[in-house]
């Protein structure tokens, strides 16, 4: 997802609502919606802002003058890498409180990606250096924290959605997927027990089957949004081949279709992932 991690074979490549009240915000409490199986509630009566509409991805947050020059552009929300020891680009100078509510003051809404620790048998070579360790429920507890107070910093509301990026992986091995799993699991718990909603994005062909998988095996601690690309440079959010139509829905789905495009609105130029949205986003204070 970010610029410097696509690779070509990205191209092939459950969610527990929160609670309305805060009383029964606290994960693991029961609810109609904690068995995977059961159909998920609309998120906004439970809180979230959702945006339907197209959405770009960019490694560096462009500046407020970048996305006033794209405002006439189709597109109205921007993917920002906000954490996570994982990134591709840590360095994010435009980051900030007054970034968050200056692009809220032009009428973008916010996709907050936070890239943690990667798979142990992740598939791309520049994320191999950050894997997943022996004690992955409590490093993915820790991470999720992080991603909270990440977000807090940036002024980040509770009810907000933060997506985790997990790049493609060997799902297929059976310890890796066990691991990775575990993680991912336990980042959810984490980040939804602080009121966040928590998302999760990967390959199609990756971690979102493997999530599914999981989802129908009855697994809970999964996450409430499904970002899932597959580069088929056709938009389609029901469409997905690794999804049931009743899987993540309704507005829980986001499909990122191409990547690595170039793209010029109003004399300024980005490298850039599109989108197709119908999902939560930030909810900047």
């Amino acid at each position: 997802m970010d610029r410097r991690k696509k690779i070509r074979w990205k191209i092939v490549g459950c969610a527990v609502g929160l609670s309305a009240t805060p009383a029964t915000l606290i994960v693991g409490a029961p609810s109609a919606a904690s068995s995977p199986a059961a159909a998920l509630p609309d998120p906004r009566p439970l809180g979230a802002k959702v945006f339907r509409g197209w959405a770009l991805d960019t490694c560096h947050a462009p500046s407020l003058e970048t996305l006033r020059a794209w405002s006439g552009s189709r597109y109205g929300a921007v993917g920002v890498y906000y954490g996570g020891r994982g990134r591709a680009c840590p360095s994010q100078p435009n980051l900030s409180v007054s970034w968050m509510r200056g692009t809220r003051a032009l009428g973008w809404r916010v996709l907050p990606i936070y890239v943690g620790s990667q798979s142990p048998c992740v598939r791309n070579k520049n994320k191999k250096h950050v894997p997943i360790g022996d004690k992955p429920w409590s490093q993915g507890r820790k991470e999720g924290k992080d991603a909270v107070n990440r977000a807090k910093a940036l002024a980040l509301k509770k009810r907000s959605a933060l997506y985790l990026d997990m790049e493609a992986y060997d799902q297929w091995r059976t310890k890796c997927a066990k691991t990775t799993l575990s993680f991912i699991r336990g980042w959810n718990r984490e980040v939804r027990s602080h009121g966040y909603f928590p998302g999760f994005y990967s390959s199609a062909e990756s971690g979102v089957l493997h999530l599914e998988q999981a989802r129908e095996a009855g697994k809970h601690d999964l996450p409430s949004v499904m970002w899932f690309a597959r580069w088929s440079g056709k938009a389609s959010l029901s469409g997905e081949p690794v999804l049931p139509k009743s899987a993540w829905h309704p507005h829980r789905r986001i499909h990122q279709y191409v990547g690595n495009v170039t793209e010029t609105h109003g004399g300024r130029t980005l490298q850039i992932d599109r989108n197709k949205v119908d999902a939560p986003v930030a909810i900047i204070d």
